[in-house]
């Protein structure tokens, strides 16, 4: 008898042990989120004749969505153009948000993003070619607020932050002002009307989406851009990926456009669509 229940547990054992086994192969065949895809984005592009970008509406200069018409425009449009018609291939437009367009780009939904900020955190889970922009936050006030040119200013508990959850916005406004009372919203509007609305003193904004934001809200309030001047670069967005053509064919890219000026040209374009003029943009932002 004892010969037999040892039998039967050494069988258990063993078991148990193959169960554990398959089940550890099979998870390490499931790779993670952020694990680089095999397969080759550029090669896809060129061989479907189509670039999904990720869109925003409502983000001119970025972006612009006729209504009417539901065509889009603006200076990534612009910029997504050329990219598609250096690789023979048409652009399709996938309608996102600034949080969503990371997740978008992790399932394959779209190839590019444009205007991404690469942060630490971004970066565990997908790829940036070189900046296309470096911007400059500031801050919009409304009406009535103190008059504000620093950020130390903003960053006590009586000020209201309005901001877009998930944003840089946000983190630059937690970072710099980690005394005030952050208030987040789903999204830049609502942030925006929140400050229209005396329910938040101010809000952080990119510089270029700061201007268009007051073209279309003049009495909103007051830009400043605060001291000391936070700047950010502004990438492409793609999967991380093991063939690295994709990445390296966007940041030349990226860079002869900056270097050359025909990234400030789309956009002057951009902000021309709103009837801003070059000498409307204050001589601190650059492009």
């Amino acid at each position: 008898m004892q010969r037999r229940a040892m039998f039967n547990q050494l069988a258990v054992a063993g078991a148990a042990v193959a169960v554990t086994a398959a089940t550890a192969t099979q998870a390490l065949a499931q790779p993670a989120a952020s694990t680089p895809a095999s397969g080759s984005t550029l090669d896809k592009v060129q061989k479907s004749g189509v670039l999904r970008v990720a869109v925003i509406p409502g983000q001119e200069p970025y972006f612009h969505k006729d209504l009417v018409t539901n065509a889009w425009s603006g200076a990534c449009i612009d910029m997504a153009t050329d990219i598609a018609t250096l690789l023979r291939a048409k652009v399709e437009t996938v309608e996102s948000s600034w949080g969503n367009q990371i997740l978008d780009l992790q399932s394959g939904k779209v190839d590019l993003a444009f205007a991404v900020s690469p942060t630490p955190q971004r970066a565990l889970v997908i790829d940036f070619s070189t900046p296309i922009l470096v911007h400059s936050y500031t801050a919009i006030t409304r009406k009535g607020f103190a008059k504000t040119t620093t950020w130390e200013e903003l960053n006590k508990p009586t000020v209201k932050i309005a901001v877009d959850i998930g944003s840089t916005h946000e983190t630059i406004a937690r970072r710099y002002c980690p005394k005030a009372n952050i208030l987040g919203f789903k999204t830049r509007d609502e942030a925006v009307l929140a400050v229209a609305t005396g329910r938040a003193d101010c809000t952080v904004v990119l510089a270029v989406l700061a201007i268009s934001t007051m073209k279309k809200n003049p009495t909103l309030g007051t830009l400043v851009i605060p001291k000391p001047t936070l700047t950010m670069p502004t990438n492409l967005g793609i999967r991380m990926e093991t063939d690295p053509r994709f990445k390296n064919f966007l940041s030349v890219w990226a860079d002869n456009n900056r270097f050359s000026g025909q990234t400030r040209e789309w956009m002057l374009k951009g902000f021309q669509a709103l009837n801003i003029k070059p000498e409307d943009i204050p001589s601190e932002i650059q492009f």
